[in-house]
C-alpha cells in the first residue's frame, strides 16, 4: 500500500545488534568537567551569596550535565556549557523561591493587630518623641487659626471638607492656611 508504512518486528538476531538508545558517556567529558570544579564554585558563590546553597547549585549542575550529556556537543566550551547550566538552575530556584507559599501565623498577626489598637505601636513611640521642644516652640508661635488648621490636617488626619466643616471656613481657605503653616514651620525650624 502506497503511503503506509509497515513496521515489521524485529527478529532475535536483529534485537541483540540494536543500538541502545542511551548514550554512552565518555570518560574524556567527565574528566573535562571536573576541571572546572572551581571555577564553577566561584561562580555559585557569587550567585547563592551563601557557601552551602553555592554547592548544592554546583551539585545540581553537574547532575544536569551529566544526565544531559547528550546535548553536549564535543568540541565546543565545556565551560561556558556548564556555566549556563549553572546560572539556569541558580534563576530557577530564585523564582521557585519567590513561588513559595508563606505561612502565616494567625494568632501573631492578631496579638499584633490588638497592639496597634492599644495605640501603642513603635510608629506611634517614635512621633510623639520626635516632638521635642524645638518643634513645640515653632508651632506655638504659629498664629492660632494655622496652628488649628494644621492640627486638624496633620494630627488628626482629617479630610480637607471635614476641617472647613468644623472652623467653618470654605475648602480653599483650608488648603491655603496648611500651606502657610507648613512653609511657616519649616522656615522657623531651619534657621
Amino acid at each position: 500500500m502506497p503511503g503506509r508504512l509497515r513496521v515489521r518486528p524485529a527478529g532475535p538476531e536483529e534485537e541483540s545488534t540494536a543500538q541502545p538508545t542511551q548514550h554512552i558517556r565518555p570518560q574524556a567529558f567527565d574528566r573535562q568537567a571536573v576541571e572546572h570544579l572551581p571555577s564553577l564554585q566561584r561562580a555559585a558563590r557569587r550567585l547563592a551569596r551563601n557557601a552551602p546553597e553555592a554547592d548544592d547549585l554546583v551539585q545540581e549542575t553537574y547532575v544536569r550535565a551529566l544526565r544531559s550529556f547528550g546535548h553536549f556537543r564535543p568540541g565546543t566550551n565545556l565551560k561556558a556549557w556548564l556555566l549556563t547550566i549553572l546560572r539556569h538552575a541558580h534563576l530557577n530556584r530564585l523564582r521557585d523561591s519567590a513561588r513559595a507559599i508563606v505561612d502565616v501565623d494567625e494568632a501573631k498577626v492578631e496579638r499584633f493587630a490588638e497592639i496597634a489598637k492599644e495605640g501603642s505601636t513603635p510608629e506611634q513611640r517614635l512621633l510623639e518623641s520626635a516632638l521635642d521642644d524645638e518643634l513645640r516652640i515653632a508651632n506655638a508661635s504659629l498664629p492660632l487659626s494655622l496652628r488649628q488648621t494644621l492640627w486638624l490636617r496633620d494630627i488628626e488626619e482629617l479630610p480637607y471638607a471635614e476641617i472647613a466643616k468644623r472652623l467653618g471656613i470654605p475648602v480653599g481657605t483650608v488648603m491655603s492656611r496648611l500651606s502657610r503653616a507648613r512653609r511657616l514651620l519649616y522656615e522657623r525650624l531651619t534657621r
